[in-house]
């Protein structure tokens, strides 16, 4: 499983697919998210700027990433 490292407390779901290469641009990280591609810890998520914290696993296309703290 992939990890994305944070630099705040948290980041938006869209900006994290982008980051992890899951989704190539905004506009696709946005179709993914609006059509229920995406999945939050095993929930379907439709808000793109849902904000995901350390622990969080993303996932989509049966790949999935997890979201580290900064420290």
């Amino acid at each position: 499983m992939e990890e994305i490292k944070l630099r705040d407390e948290y980041i938006k779901l869209g900006q994290a697919l982008k980051l992890s290469g899951l989704a190539g641009s905004g506009i696709d990280a946005k179709y993914y998210i609006q059509n229920g591609m995406v999945k939050l810890n095993n929930n379907v998520v439709y808000e793109r700027g849902k904000k995901c914290y350390d622990g969080d696993i993303i996932e989509f296309n049966g790949e999935k990433v997890v979201v580290r703290g900064c420290s």
